[in-house]
């Protein structure tokens, strides 16, 4: 079976470097914000051009603590996308603010057009987070814009987007914070869960840092109510060590198989979504779009096949059960992300593809008869 991830095949590749971090983490005898966390976050902020980096539990935490840390409050209003990990939402449920929601484009991106005008009617939203869905970037320099005319705090949920950029641009740089989460299905994965917060605010990142710490600015001084979300040792010496070492190469090799794909898939059932113009996508996901009615049946063939297949995301987030009853807000109609969730198949997109895996994947796809 051709998987969507192959962690095996990747533990192969880094068992030998992955066991000497977690032995360097074990004769340490320090496991909590120690001296692996503080290498890594040093690393992180200058892979991704940015001053500070403080890890946390997950992308979760990450995107609840950026809210608070600039101020987002209950009753405040955020401005987001209904296609993405229900995490997007959580985070600004957990604040007590309120979701607003706009379309996705024709990449599954937040529509900015829709963006433009809800912002340039509704002056009371203060927050907007964009979602670089599917190793994609939104366009960076329209999100800047949006800051700068309409006052709005921007905070980049770049769970899916390490080292993509906009026209040579950086995403995660142009907002107020970055988020990330190191899931160990993101190119930037742990063993397990994590995040981290990005900024190049000093005094954004003290709050961060402070609120993932129990509150704490030194210890036993507790300033404001905080929570435990610290990434641990652990995890951070796999991915200073481990991860993101050969996080270029990973990319570098999703890359390669993309643009097989993309020259490869040749049916005219398949809509092969593809990338903005502009951005050199990391490709976290590959996702196709195929006629509702006959979408099992295209999953069917691709697994007898030997093809693993996905679904991301089948339900928009307004429809999700959790949200029956929560106060959110829908300005205009859902329409593509309705189109996506309907249509949406993920095909293998991972380091460890070799050349006849991606072209058994091809000749899969363009065998489908429909």
């Amino acid at each position: 079976m051709i998987l969507l991830n192959d962690f095996k095949a990747q533990w192969e590749d880094i068992s030998e470097d992955a066991i000497q971090s977690f032995a360097d983490v074990g004769r340490s005898g320090w496991y909590i914000l120690g001296k692996e966390v503080l290498a890594f976050e040093k690393a992180l902020a200058t892979h991704w051009q940015l001053g500070y980096a403080a890890g946390v539990a997950s992308g979760l935490d990450a995107l609840q603590i950026a809210l608070e840390a600039t101020g987002c409050k209950a009753g405040d209003r955020v401005l987001t996308t209904p296609l993405s990990a229900f995490a997007t939402t959580l985070a600004i449920l957990r604040i007590g603010a309120t979701p607003v929601f706009v379309d996705v484009d024709s990449f599954g991106l937040i529509d900015l057009d829709q963006v433009e005008e809800v912002l340039g009617a509704d002056p009371g939203i203060g927050y907007l987070i964009p979602v670089h869905l599917f190793g994609h970037a939104c366009d960076l320099e329209r999100l800047r814009g949006f800051h700068e005319r309409f006052g709005v705090t921007i905070i980049e949920d770049c769970a899916q987007s390490v080292g993509v950029k906009w026209k040579g641009i950086s995403t995660g740089t142009v907002g107020a914070i970055a988020c990330t989460s190191f899931y160990p299905t993101k190119n930037l994965g742990a063993l397990g869960d994590g995040g981290a917060i990005l900024t190049n605010s000093e005094e954004l990142d003290r709050m961060a840092r402070s609120l993932r710490d129990y509150g704490q600015s030194s210890k036993y001084k507790h300033d404001v109510i905080g929570w435990n979300s610290r990434l641990d040792e652990v995890h951070a010496a796999f991915l200073f060590h481990v991860a993101l070492p050969r996080l270029q190469r990973w990319i570098g090799q999703r890359k390669r198989v993309a643009e097989a794909y993309v020259s490869g898939i040749d049916n005219a059932s398949v809509r092969v979504v593809g990338r903005p113009e502009h951005s050199d996508s990391c490709w976290h996901l590959f996702p196709l779009l195929i006629d509702t009615a006959r979408k099992k049946n295209f999953r069917d063939h691709l697994q007898q096949r030997g093809v693993q297949t996905g679904e991301h995301y089948p339900i928009p987030i307004p429809d999700q059960r959790a949200l029956e009853g929560v106060r959110i807000e829908i300005p205009r109609k859902l329409s593509r992300t309705s189109l996506f969730c309907q249509s949406e198949v993920s095909i293998p997109i991972h380091p460890y593809l070799s050349d006849a895996d991606m072209n058994n994947v091809i000749d899969a796809v363009n065998e489908w008869k429909g």
